[in-house]
């Protein structure tokens, strides 16, 4: 099969999957009374979201996996093998990077579920505590990452200087990026389509940096995860009709670690997933300076797109802005990919 008519039949399958499931599993969530409770900390008009269904990121990972299913059998049986073709790397690393990134993201997602489940049944608002979030999300990380160097990659790809090998810098650094990345997509996930949207021009970003890098079937993957989005915003986008939740956003974190590991290029987060490196920041600054400033505040609120809503700027245009900062960071990234790629 044609690499363009993978990635089409990819976000038609996606969009196709995610949008027409919230017919069935939005009044589903409905019924078993999964709603989202709102925090008394934020802010007040988002009190009005309360009982809104929560858990939504089903309809994601359903258009991805029903996308990426499709899509792989499909080329299978014409006789094609579009995830391993035109890669310098061998096909047994391919498949090792691809499906043990996939892995690792449904690991995240079931964190989240665990976290979901209990603010919605077990009625405890904060979820799992973050010294149980942060145990379970290590142990997914280090399987991951040791997944990765037993199947020989212990290195990173750097710009114009090639490969780096260091197993102890893979470690510490692939360890520091995914756990920041998955609770920074995390914090993301704060206003009606924020994630969503942001996430699906992060899948664009990387979709176009896995062809100029010679993994033209991580594409796949990223268009799979592009038309899920897309779908899931229809029932996301403001006043939203299902939240994302922690199952959803865990599960987009991990994927986006997947891109960019499987690309040796963990340094494609801080370009493609701008925003998400702003929101974590934003977070960690607003807490050290209230610490060091008796009880001052930095930003009016954190993570930094709550600072926004109390300035006075709508959903929706957190959203579009947010979205285009993304676009900009994922045209550096591809343009230094480009550029930076070994001949």
């Amino acid at each position: 099969m044609e690499l363009w008519l993978a990635l089409l039949l990819c976000v038609i399958i996606g969009f196709g999957t995610a949008f027409l499931s919230g017919f069935a599993v939005v009044p589903w969530l409905r019924k078993l009374k999964f709603g989202q409770a709102i925090l008394d900390i934020g802010p007040s008009w988002h009190k009005k979201k309360q009982g809104t269904p929560t858990m939504g990121g089903i309809l994601i990972i359903l258009g991805f996996f029903a996308a990426v299913a499709v899509t792989l059998i499909t080329d299978k049986l014409l006789g094609g093998n579009l995830l391993a073709q035109g890669n310098f790397r061998p096909e047994n690393v391919v498949y090792i990077k691809v499906f043990s990134g996939i892995l690792m993201s449904v690991a995240f997602a079931f964190i989240g579920f665990i976290d979901d489940y209990i603010k919605v049944v077990k009625k405890r608002n904060l979820g799992l505590t973050e010294m149980q979030k942060t145990i379970l999300q290590i142990l997914v990380i280090v399987v991951y990452l040791f997944t990765l160097y037993k199947s020989g990659v212990n290195f990173i790809f750097i710009p114009y200087l090639g490969i780096y090998e260091n197993t102890f810098l893979f470690f510490t650094l692939g360890f520091i990026a995914i756990y920041a990345t998955v609770n920074a997509v995390n914090f993301t996930d704060g206003v009606d389509g924020l994630c969503s949207s942001v996430t699906a021009m992060v899948a664009v970003g990387f979709g176009v940096c896995s062809v100029i890098m010679s993994f033209s079937g991580l594409s796949i993957l990223a268009a799979a995860l592009f038309g899920a989005l897309l779908g899931f915003l229809m029932w996301n986008w403001n006043p939203s009709k299902v939240i994302m939740g922690d199952l959803g956003s865990f599960f987009l974190g991990g994927l986006v670690c997947t891109f960019a590991f499987s690309l040796d290029s963990p340094w494609l987060i801080i370009l493609i997933g701008f925003i998400y490196v702003i929101e974590f920041l934003s977070d960690i600054l607003q807490i050290a300076y209230i610490k060091t400033h008796k009880g001052k505040k930095l930003f009016r609120m954190a993570p930094i797109h709550h600072h926004y809503e109390l300035g006075g700027w709508s959903e929706k245009k957190i959203c579009k802005v947010f979205t285009l900062v993304t676009f900009i960071g994922s045209a550096a990234a591809v343009a230094l990919s480009w550029f930076g790629r070994l001949q």
